[in-house]
């Protein structure tokens, strides 16, 4: 199956579920809402950042790295081009951007309590299956990117 094809599948099996699925239950099934006015159109550029973002780093998955977001079809090199010279984890800060473009445009508290289960999900994993991965795949390589970019605060990158 051609590498865009796999990328569209599995960004809309992760992301599509975590921005999209889980979003549309909780708004679904709770009518609860707090009140912020026009203020909640903020919510829209915050949201199109995160989106926009994420499918930066879809597509560098893809040229850069030959691979997907999904941990079975994943990137044959280490992507460190685009947002992946900032910070290690771009799409994962990209997906909670987005939720919290959500959270303030559909102002539903629970949607507060999905990005905090999603966040901590999104953690766990990086921090127990991905990193440990990684390091084992790639070895040094990834060791040198890992002491070079921060996990999660982007910053700027030194000279190359």
């Amino acid at each position: 199956m051609k590498l865009w094809l796999r990328s569209s599948f599995f960004a809309t099996l992760g992301p599509g579920t975590v921005l999209v699925g889980g979003p549309f239950g909780i708004l679904s099934a709770s009518d609860q809402r707090f009140d912020l006015g026009p203020a909640r159109w903020v919510g829209v550029p915050v949201l199109v950042l995160g989106a926009g973002a994420l499918l930066w780093c879809i597509w560098e998955f893809a040229h850069r790295g030959r691979g997907t977001l999904a941990p079975v079809d994943e990137p044959r090199f280490i992507v460190r081009a685009g947002l992946y010279r900032y910070v290690r984890n771009p799409m994962y800060l990209s997906v909670f951007t987005a939720l919290v473009g959500e959270i303030i445009l559909f102002e539903c508290p629970w949607l507060i309590v999905w990005a905090g289960a999603v966040g901590t999900a999104f953690a766990v994993f990086v921090v127990t299956y991905e990193e440990p991965h990684l390091t084992h795949r790639f070895g040094s390589s990834y060791e040198q990117y890992r002491r070079s970019v921060p996990r999660w605060i982007p910053r700027r990158p030194g000279p190359e």
